[in-house]
């Protein structure tokens, strides 16, 4: 990075919607959720304070509900869902967040600062909400 040129940090750049499911709704609850909120993933709530959270996303659907054959009223989130997921620090350099999530093979993941979900970062928002390129 060249001198005097500022550093993109995660919150920066982070989808500032974050919303929520139970882990015992539907998968074709949690799909209605998803079209009705306009969102790409859901982040799957703690069953209690010392738990992980949990992340669902497209690509969940495909694989847990549509590949398998199995009925949308019949999966629940917590059979498809990803969990513990992988988490964003708010001020971690966007270089480090595209090789944390390259790397870990996901395209997006919940950003944390002090304890709390406050946004969402993916890799497309690495490339298309920002002066990057």
């Amino acid at each position: 990075m060249s001198e005097g040129k500022k550093i993109i940090r995660a919150e920066d750049v982070l989808e500032k919607k974050v919303v929520f499911i139970d882990g015992m709704a539907t998968s074709r609850d949690a799909a209605a959720k998803m079209r009705s909120e306009k969102c790409r993933c859901l982040l799957v709530e703690k069953r209690h304070p010392d738990d992980a959270w949990g992340i669902v996303v497209v690509q969940d659907f495909i694989k847990g509900v549509l590949v398998a054959g199995r009925s949308p009223q019949e999966v629940h989130i917590y059979e498809i869902m990803t969990k513990p997921v992988i988490t964003v620090p708010a001020d971690m350099d966007i270089r480090y967040v595209a090789r944390l999530l390259f790397h870990a093979g996901i395209r997006r993941a919940p950003v944390e600062k002090n304890g709390e979900m406050i946004g969402v970062i993916s890799l497309s928002s690495l490339i298309l909400d920002n002066d990057l390129f």
